[in-house]
């Protein structure tokens, strides 16, 4: 299974950069970019854990953008994507310099994508390749079944992520609608902050449409507006 080689753009979205991540544990977004570059001499593996919607595919899109910016190899796999097959899934991403397995729970108690996944553990680590995983809950208590698979994921630098705060979720809607030239006042924020999900995918979603439904009706995004397009709740 191939990865497209699609432009950087493309495969990894704009909003989905390191330096874009809000309220990040420390130092995890500097081991990420450090991983990426190729500064890190011990190349590790991380391991992302945390519930839906924390943004943990945001950052691993965005370890593999980063790791393309500084010129060298990166290969992004749903791992739901490759679930029954993934040794040739893992054979064919090989040669990259950083991987990022997005959802390992969708393989956890399946035997042969499990020994698939140890012995491309294994390899990578053979070769100084660094592994990205990312899973809702730790090594231990994803229920993989593999005794070693678990011993050696649970030797990864482990990144906790919790969901957003209030000021966490202000701040992504503030600093995605800037990107995309929006302006969104305090009143306006403060509605849909008590209206929208902590999840980030959906606060990217909803952002779009605004984006789309402004443009379309040349107007502000005020509260009458949001009322309008989103209704009124």
């Amino acid at each position: 299974m191939s990865v497209p080689q699609l432009p950087l753009a493309l495969r990894y979205p704009p909003d989905q950069r390191l330096d874009t991540f809000v309220h990040a544990p420390d130092g995890a977004i500097e081991q990420l970019r450090a991983l990426a570059e190729g500064r890190d001499a011990r190349r590790e593996s991380v391991f992302l854990a945390g519930p839906a919607g924390v943004g943990k595919t945001h950052l691993l899109l965005a370890t593999c953008a980063a790791t393309e910016a500084a010129g060298r190899r990166a290969a992004y796999l749903p791992l739901m994507a490759a679930a029954g097959r993934l040794r040739d899934a893992l054979e064919s991403l090989e040669g990259n310099d950083v991987i990022a397995l997005d959802g390992l729970d969708v393989i956890a108690g399946q035997r042969e994508d499990e020994v698939a996944l140890f012995d491309a553990h294994n390899r990578a680590r053979a070769a100084g390749v660094v592994l990205v995983y990312a899973a809702r809950d730790i090594p231990d208590a994803v229920g993989l079944g593999l005794p070693d698979l678990r011993s050696r994921l649970g030797q990864c630098t482990r990144v906790t992520l919790a969901p957003l705060d209030e000021e966490g979720r202000r701040d992504v809607l503030r600093q995605r609608a800037q990107r995309r030239g929006l302006v969104l006042e305090d009143a306006a924020l403060d509605w849909l902050l008590r209206r929208v999900e902590r999840d980030l995918g959906g606060l990217t979603s909803l952002l779009d449409r605004l984006d789309r439904a402004s443009l379309a009706a040349q107007r502000r995004i005020t509260v009458p507006f949001l009322r309008q397009t989103l209704g009124s709740g």
